[in-house]
């Protein structure tokens, strides 16, 4: 087995969170695995850019200050909860395709697992939800917190 860079042999966690209560709930979650596990921590944001933002150049420039914001308030979220864990968390912001983004990092970083939110929306059920895609990769094992 390759050695992961910087770990020496120590298992991660990743967490995708995205500030909706299933996702605060699956990073506390993770939170708590990696410190049973003696694991690192990696928290995953990744923002999305609005199709509509992109019509005009004011509208663009106000949704990524609002990204900016969010990700600030996120990051001040992560840390405030992972003091309670007492270990120590990585927050990674990146803008993207959450599914294709939290692929990616987790096959670059050697995840060991993958922790998000139950999806709140409706239409998942029948379109599949961010949750039920990793599922389907089948590259890690995916634990999807309510």
């Amino acid at each position: 087995m390759a050695q992961r860079s910087g770990r020496e042999g120590r298992g991660l966690i990743l967490a995708g969170v995205d500030g909706s209560p299933t996702s605060v709930r699956a990073g506390a979650y993770a939170a708590g695995l990696a410190r049973r596990q003696h694991a690192d921590f990696l928290v995953v944001y990744v923002a999305t850019r609005a199709a509509l933002a992109a019509m005009a150049p004011e509208a663009a420039q106000l949704a990524e200050e609002a990204v900016e914001q969010s990700i600030a308030e996120l990051r001040e979220s992560v840390e405030a909860w992972t003091g309670w864990a007492e270990i120590p968390v990585r927050f990674l912001a990146v803008r993207g395709d959450p599914y294709t983004e939290i692929c990616r990092i987790a096959g670059e970083e050697r995840a060991d697992a993958v922790v998000v939110g139950a999806s709140t929306h409706a239409g998942h059920r029948w379109v599949g939800s961010l949750a039920v895609r990793l599922v389907k990769t089948g590259r890690w094992p995916v634990t999807v917190v309510p």
